[in-house]
């Protein structure tokens, strides 16, 4: 104890025990020679490895399988003794997670120790690990363990795969988030530095955020405006009595409003400005903040008749816009960047509905919006900062909603869903997580191809075989870290020319890929991107078949190929009848009819479409567009199950039994017939109906231990529902108790 300080150095880890700690030798070099020694052990080399900070008092099995886990994550570990040595050697590397020894009392108070860390400023974005004791008897409360600043618990399990496990769980859920925080900070300081007047309100119109130019311009302080509502702000009598009226019932309908407003400083004056007032659609699909951004008018000579102009127009704008663009969310760009000089081309700004409160909700909507607004006004090098901004946010997966509302915060729900008995999950034997809706995350350690040539020659190397029947999408999923879609996306759409016959850049469709994949539900067992991965796979290798390369042309192998990749994006992990028997939002909507089915194509042109950056369909001509969408919603829809006899009795009734006549009258060889047969409108669609419908439940038909790994998967997902079912006492099969089987029982038919 009173030794002196030092650091000891070891094969895999570093050990604090004082001060005077140096970090002269790098874990991270040490890891990555290693891996290259045996590059199957981990995860891919980085280039900035997750620290970690272990707090034992002594070596043990448990925090050797921590140490050993953090050595196969690649993660940079560094082992503590005692709290001041903890506490140093946090100051010193900034830790990521730090996990705790709360088993022994008698060693040091673990909970003193967390609430030592927590009075660090920057230790606000640590994630803290408690590793208690197994219970004997009852779950004890965590209350205790969240009041000291702990995150969350772990029970102890020296096993180096369920260390590993906890620590890839952390990585891509609450270490995720953190990080994520972060760079919002760096957003939030463009907004600080910008020019223009920036003013946020809630969707109850509440003002939550202002920034110093706001303050500057209209000459409040901060105190003064936030938490009121706008209502309660002196408004200008210069404005057309209509004006506001018009203003709110454009922006309440999603959509962007433009054009001069007058607004009333503190001292009296009333002050043009172009205003640009953008709603911010969040979680649930509504608006939930506002954002506006003011400019004011130079030139007080020309003011008032253009501002009668701009004013008018902007009226007529609002009462057109309910006829231009009914996609929820999108903004019409050409209707706000192409109406001409004279007065018009000052009205770029917004002064009375905006976005942001300072907490945060759906990081990529907000930053895109509040970035896209401070670069119109700001210095050419402030607007390239952001333009770096911006790609380096796309680049790292920000397009998903990953934290919520002030009321529905993830980090409290994580903690607070803790208390409840039924809120702990169990993950494997060992481990338990706060929480059990967590947002879908993206692995940004992945980085992610620029081209199709970018892709890791790791990745590359799972797919060389992609198009053989028995190619391993596990593998690949392995690889990607559960994004197989958007890599081998990549490759068959490459093969296929479909970025040339879209006329769309491999960017877009990456870019298009990407947000199709993060609307999956990587929660699910079976229906997640990997089966959709799966079918895209199968639909290219039916593609490739002789007798359905004569029956399609080349809009309809695109068609096949988006309507594979879609076909069950967003798929909540129940069944249709679930759905409608548990009266949920999207079977009232569709009618209890091809509920889920509907959703997936609705929703994939829906996400498609609101962002020119993945529209892969915005340089299409009209009507080859339309054609297109039709096709691609006809065959997603024919994967809706309760048609299937139906598809199947007509594609037999007017393909296969014409064909087999042409066989026995000797007909055979007459390619004329076959190809009238294979090509007449009629038959094309139920062709492709049956090739998407083959693609989809074809993993019966794959390699055995592919076919075994998604037989698991799909019992496992119908279990699930079957829990949910017993819990809500309802028996979807009629009544009667529940009886849970196993998947051997399901495998040998034991199962009713």
């Amino acid at each position: 104890m009173g030794c002196a300080s030092s650091i000891h150095i070891s094969d895999r880890v570093v050990y604090h025990s004082g001060k005077d700690s140096e970090d002269s030798h790098s874990p991270q070099q040490t890891n990555a020679n290693q891996q290259q020694g045996n590059p199957s052990l981990g995860l891919p080399i980085k280039s900035s490895s997750y620290k970690v900070l272990l707090v034992f008092a002594k070596e043990d099995s448990q925090s050797s399988g921590f140490c050993w886990a953090c050595e196969k994550a690649d993660f940079s570990c560094s082992v503590a003794r005692t709290p001041e040595s903890a506490l140093e050697c946090h100051l010193q590397k900034h830790h990521d997670i730090i996990i705790i020894d709360h088993r022994h009392s008698r060693y040091f108070d673990a909970e003193a120790l967390c609430r030592s860390i927590r009075a660090v400023s920057f230790s606000e974005n640590t994630v803290i690990v408690a590793v208690v004791k197994r219970p004997e008897r009852e779950e004890s409360s965590v209350m205790p363990l969240i009041t000291a600043g702990f995150n969350r618990r772990y029970v102890e399990n020296p096993s180096v795969a369920a260390c590993y496990n906890e620590l890839l769980q952390l990585q891509h859920g609450e270490v995720r988030a953190q990080l994520k925080l972060r760079a919002c900070n760096a957003i939030f300081t463009a907004v600080e530095q910008s020019q223009e007047a920036i003013e946020i309100t809630s969707e109850d119109q509440v003002i939550q955020y202002v920034n110093p130019a706001y303050e500057s311009i209209m000459g409040y302080q901060h105190g003064e405006l936030i938490g009121k509502e706008l209502l309660e702000v002196p408004k200008s009598e210069k404005n057309k009595p209509d004006l506001l009226d018009s203003i709110n019932s454009c922006i309440q309908m999603g959509k962007e409003w433009q054009g001069v407003y007058y607004t009333m400083k503190k001292n009296g004056d009333s002050v043009p400005q172009s205003v640009k007032i953008t709603p911010v659609i969040g979680q649930g699909g509504k608006i939930r903040h506002y954002v506006s951004v003011n400019r004011p008018l130079n030139d007080n000579n020309k003011t008032d008749k253009s501002c009668d102009r701009v004013q008018a127009e902007s009226q007529t704008d609002n009462q057109s816009c309910k006829h231009k663009d009914r996609r929820k969310g999108s903004l019409d760009v050409r209707s706000t960047t192409s109406r001409g000089s004279d007065g018009s081309s000052q009205r770029r700004h917004s002064s009375m509905a905006r976005i942001h409160s300072m907490t945060i909700e759906a990081p990529i909507t907000k930053v895109i919006n509040i970035i896209n607004a401070a670069q119109e006004s700001s210095p050419v090098p402030v607007a390239e900062a952001l333009d770096r901004v911006l790609e380096i946010l796309r680049t790292t997966e920000l397009y998903s909603p990953q934290l919520g509302t002030k009321d529905e915060d993830p980090h409290t729900s994580d903690l607070v869903g803790g208390l409840m008995t039924d809120g702990l999950r169990r993950l494997s034997g060992n481990e338990y997580i706060f929480a059990a809706n967590k947002p879908h995350h993206l692995p940004s350690h992945l980085s992610t191809p620029l081209s199709l040539g970018d892709i890791p020659p790791r990745i590359a190397q799972t797919m060389e075989n992609e198009e053989s029947w028995d190619f391993d999408v596990f593998t690949l999923e392995a690889a990607t870290m559960k994004r197989p879609l958007t890599y081998l996306g990549l490759k068959i759409f490459s093969r296929f020319g479909v970025c040339e016959f879209l006329g769309c850049p491999e960017a877009t469709l990456r870019s298009w890929l990407q947000v199709i994949e993060a609307n999956y539900h990587s929660s699910n067992s079976y229906h997640n991107s990997s089966h959709a991965a799966d079918v895209l796979h199968a639909t290219a290798y039916f593609l490739c078949k002789e007798r359905v390369k004569q029956s399609l042309d080349p809009i309809d192998e695109v068609a096949a190929l988006i309507a594979a990749t879609v076909h069950d994006v967003d798929h909540p992990g129940r069944t249709n009848s679930f759905l409608c028997n548990a009266g949920s939002e999207l079977a009232v909507l569709y009618n209890d009819t091809a509920v889920l089915e509907s959703h997936h194509a609705a929703l994939a042109f829906q996400i498609t479409t609101r962002d020119d950056k993945c529209n892969i369909f915005k340089n299409m001509e009209r009507n080859e567009y339309r054609t297109l969408r039709q096709a691609i919603i006809d065959m997603v829809l024919a994967t809706e199950m309760t048609k299937h006899f139906e598809h199947v009795n007509k594609f037999v009734n007017s393909i296969n039994k014409p064909l087999a006549a042409l066989e026995e009258s000797g007909g055979n060889g007459d390619e004329d017939s076959v190809k009238g047969i294979l090509t007449s409108p009629e038959n094309r669609i139920l062709v492709k109906r049956m090739l998407i419908k083959c693609a989809d439940i074809s993993n019966p038909c794959r390699p055995l231990e592919l076919c075994i790994e998604w037989a698991g998967r799909i019992s496992e997902e119908y279990f699930a529902q079957v829990m949910q079912l017993q819990a809500c006492s309802v028996d979807s099969r009629g009544g009667g108790q529940i009886r849970h089987a196993t998947v051997e029982e399901i495998h040998n038919g034991v199962c009713m």
